[in-house]
C-alpha cells in the first residue's frame, strides 16, 4: 500500500517571508532508488537534496538519516526531525515488504529498479508546488492528481493495478498528503533561512581559454573553462562581437570539491576563423561586470598577479642589491 510514494501531487501552498529572499525556483526532494535483484536481495538508496545540494543521506545499514550540513535539520525540532525519520524508517520496510508480495501481481521480472522523487518547489512568484513521482526502470509509473491516481501510459496494465490497489487506502493518502501539504513547504522555508548565508554566499569564477583536440584538418577546438563560481547558474558562450556563435557547445555544470562549480564551453571553427571571438562569462557575482576573453591574446587574471608579483619582486631585489653595494663602497672609501 505505500506504493502511494511513487505517485506524483502537484498543490500550491502559501509561502512565508523567506521567499523574498530567493529569486527561485528551488526546492527540498528526496530521491529514493529501489534495487531489487531477486527475492532476497534489495540495494536502498535516499538522500534529500536542496536544489543541487545534497543535504541529507540515508544510512541503508542503521537506518537512520545522517544531516549533511550544521543547517540540514531547518527550523525543526529534534522531536520533529525524529518523528519524520521514523515515518520513513517504517515506509522503507513495508515499501521492500510490499513490493516483494507484490512482484507475480503486478509481474515484474527480476532484476528491476524503482525510483522515486517527492518534495516541494519554492517559485519566484511566492507559491510552493509539492510533487511525488515515481518511475519502473526509468519509466514514468504512475500519478496522483486531484486525488485519483492516474497510471502513466508507459506504465500500462501494471500501473492500473497499482492505482487499483492503492484506491482503499484513503489514510495513506492523508498521511502524503500531510507531509506535501504541510511538512515539506515549512520545511523548506525553515532550511532556506537556516542555510542562507551558506546558499546565498557569492563566487565570483575565474575563467581561461585553451584549444581541445583537434576537431579535423584546419580546423580548431576552443575551449573556454569557467570555474570556482557560486551559486550554479552561470550563462557561458562564445561570441564573435555582439553575435553569439550558434555552434557552441556547452558541457554540464560540474562540482568541484569546495562546492564550487566547473562548465566547459566549446567552439569548432576553421583555424583561420578563430581570430575575433570572444568567450564571455556573465555570472551572479560578477555584478553586472562580464569576463570577457579574447581568443589569441587571453591571460588569466592569476597569471597577470603573478607576474605583478614577480616584477615586483625583482625590482626590489635589485634595489637593495644596489643600495647594498653602495654603501660598500662607501665604506671602502
Amino acid at each position: 500500500m505505500l506504493l502511494l510514494l511513487l505517485a506524483l501531487i502537484a498543490v500550491h501552498f502559501p509561502a512565508g517571508d523567506t521567499k523574498d529572499a530567493f529569486q527561485g525556483p528551488i526546492s527540498f526532494h528526496v530521491i529514493q532508488i529501489s534495487s531489487f535483484a531477486n527475492s532476497t536481495w534489495v540495494k536502498y538508496q535516499g538522500s534529500g537534496w536542496l536544489g543541487d545540494l545534497q543535504i541529507h543521506d540515508w544510512d541503508s545499514n542503521s537506518g537512520t538519516a545522517t544531516f549533511l550540513k550544521p543547517w540540514s535539520k531547518g527550523n525543526f525540532s529534534d522531536e520533529e526531525v525524529s518523528h519524520v525519520v521514523e515515518l520513513f524508517r517504517i515506509y522503507i520496510f513495508a515499501f521492500i515488504r510490499e513490493m516483494k508480495a507484490d512482484v507475480n501481481a503486478l509481474r515484474i521480472e527480476y532484476p528491476f529498479e524503482i525510483q522515486g522523487i517527492g518534495g516541494c518547489q519554492l517559485h519566484s512568484g511566492g507559491a510552493i508546488v509539492s510533487f511525488l513521482r515515481g518511475a519502473l526502470g526509468g519509466l514514468d509509473f504512475v500519478s496522483f492528481k486531484n486525488s485519483s491516481c492516474v497510471p502513466a501510459p508507459e506504465g500500462g496494465s501494471r500501473a492500473q493495478k497499482v492505482c487499483t490497489l492503492l484506491a482503499p487506502y484513503k489514510d495513506i493518502f492523508h498521511t502524503v498528503e500531510k507531509l506535501l501539504y504541510e511538512t515539506c513547504p515549512r520545511y523548506l522555508l525553515g532550511v532556506l533561512e537556516a542555510g542562507k548565508a551558506d546558499l546565498q554566499r557569492q563566487v565570483k569564477p575565474e575563467a581561461w581559454l585553451s584549444s581541445g583536440p583537434s576537431p579535423g584538418p584546419g580546423r580548431l577546438q576552443l575551449v573556454c573553462h569557467v570555474s570556482g563560481f557560486h551559486p550554479k547558474p552561470v550563462w557561458v558562450t562564445w561570441m564573435r562581437g555582439e553575435q553569439e556563435q550558434k555552434d557552441t557547445q556547452r558541457g554540464d555544470v560540474l562540482p568541484n570539491a569546495d562546492e564550487t562549480w566547473y562548465l566547459r564551453v566549446t567552439l569548432d571553427v576553421a583555424a583561420g576563423e578563430a581570430a575575433g571571438l570572444s568567450c564571455r562569462v556573465q555570472h551572479s557575482s560578477l555584478g553586472g561586470q562580464d569576463i570577457v576573453l579574447h581568443w589569441g591574446h587571453s591571460i588569466s587574471t592569476g597569471w597577470i598577479i603573478l607576474a605583478i608579483i614577480v616584477s615586483c619582486l625583482i625590482f626590489f631585489l635589485c634595489f637593495a642589491l644596489w643600495i647594498f653595494r653602495h654603501l660598500s663602497y662607501q665604506s671602502i672609501l
